[in-house]
């Protein structure tokens, strides 16, 4: 008796804190499951899979071969990107340079790890993305691109019970939203 109660008010409470989240036709962003299907840096642009990660800040893409290096006194960084193109099923890469755009400190059990973060782009859904990513060797994870809050609130919605809601139709002509123009929200955490 108790679980059939404790269930139906459960039920109960999620319906009523998904139904006062967003009243019907007032939000008319776009919804996003938590695995989607995007391109990385056209024209080369594979089609992978991307996990929408709201546990983490910045995004992270698949790199081997990292190396760091100074160019006109700046730091960069050359890595290697190999994945898994969905739409063929063949393995590719392509050797890379950037500028650094920030450097990560992450702590964990472990200690701490350095990782580069540099600006890549990325076609999700019908629109182009320059975003911030944290380089690190992804080959043994299922998704070989996580999808952080950095990037998610510039998406849309999050439904963590969908996959595949997004179409690619990204072309020549799609417009890219670049990172410099992102308005960040304040409380999207650290």
């Amino acid at each position: 008796m108790h679980k059939v109660m404790g269930g139906a008010l459960m039920a109960g409470l999620v319906t009523a804190l998904l139904s006062s989240a967003a009243p019907a036709g007032d939000d008319d962003r776009k919804v996003f499951g938590w695995v989607e299907k995007a391109t990385i840096e056209e024209p080369w642009g594979p089609e992978v899979k991307v996990k929408l990660d709201s546990g983490a800040l910045t995004s992270s893409m698949q790199a081997e071969d990292i190396e760091r290096f100074k160019r006109d006194g700046e730091e960069w960084v050359r890595f290697v990107v190999e994945v898994e193109d969905e739409s063929t099923e063949e393995v590719v890469s392509k050797t890379f340079e950037r500028p650094v755009f920030r450097n990560l400190i992450l702590t964990g059990a472990g200690g701490q790890d350095r990782r580069p973060a540099v600006l890549m782009t990325m076609c999700i859904g019908d629109t182009r993305y320059e975003e911030q990513f944290s380089l690190e060797d992804r080959s043994d994870m299922n998704y070989p691109v996580l999808l952080g809050r950095r990037t998610i609130q510039e998406l849309g919605l999050l439904d963590v019970t969908r996959t595949f809601e997004q179409e690619l139709e990204c072309d020549e002509d799609t417009p890219l939203h670049a990172h410099d123009d992102k308005e960040l929200a304040e409380d999207i955490g650290t």
